[in-house]
């Protein structure tokens, strides 16, 4: 917004990645909402509201499992957009945080800006609907869905099925990293010193039976 930089300093380009070696914008597209306006606020809005409930709700003490959650949807992306013409993909990465979060939490009622009462698993479309009433492209928001769509089905549907395994495991060092370690549970602390205001064992000894 200071001009410091420019878009074109930031967007998704596999060429500039690859031969010039630009490898910031594999991180810088995914940051960059527009100029400032409604589009850049109501992303914004959406990128921290929802962002924040799954980080206190379903991710709650798992901090490396929601790390591992944006790599991943990072990950399929940035892998669509080798083959696709698109330059930011942040509006993406926050359809797909509002996919997971709505089908997470089926049962909860939701109002958008007091004309339309749904479910929540019907967000991420109404969402869309509006993206396509201000003249956006749906592309970025079906991206999203489509891969908020893979990461809730690899971790909360496939592995509740008959055969079905839990194909999606945080690597140990992001564990490392994020997560505080437990407690052993056999672990013995030493006996802390006793405060200076009280009186040791021998004093309480001695003022019991005085000599």
């Amino acid at each position: 917004q200071l001009e410091f930089i420019t878009p074109f300093q930031l967007y998704f380009n596999p060429d500039l990645i690859f031969r010039k070696f630009q490898i910031w914008r594999l991180i810088t597209n995914f940051l960059f909402f527009g100029p400032l306006g409604f589009s850049f606020f109501f992303n914004m809005i959406f990128l921290y509201r929802y962002c924040r409930m799954l980080e206190e709700g379903s991710f709650r003490g798992r901090t490396a499992d929601f790390v591992f959650m944006f790599l991943f949807g990072g990950f399929l992306m940035t892998l669509f957009g080798l083959f696709a013409s698109l330059f930011f993909l942040g509006q993406a990465f926050t359809i797909m945080l509002v996919y997971v979060w709505s089908r997470r939490n089926p049962y909860i009622r939701m109002n958008f800006f007091g004309l339309l009462n749904f479910q929540a698993p019907f967000l991420p479309w109404v969402l869309m609907g509006f993206s396509l009433l201000l003249g956006n492209s749906i592309i970025i928001d079906l991206l999203g869905i489509a891969v908020g769509h893979i990461y809730y089905f690899l971790e909360d549907v496939f592995p509740n099925q008959p055969g079905g395994k839990k194909l999606l495991l945080t690597p140990n060092f992001l564990k490392m990293v994020f997560d505080t370690p437990e407690e052993d549970p056999n672990y013995n602390p030493l006996p802390e010193d006793p405060p200076e205001h009280q009186p040791r064992d021998h004093d309480q000894n001695e003022q019991q039976h005085p000599q």
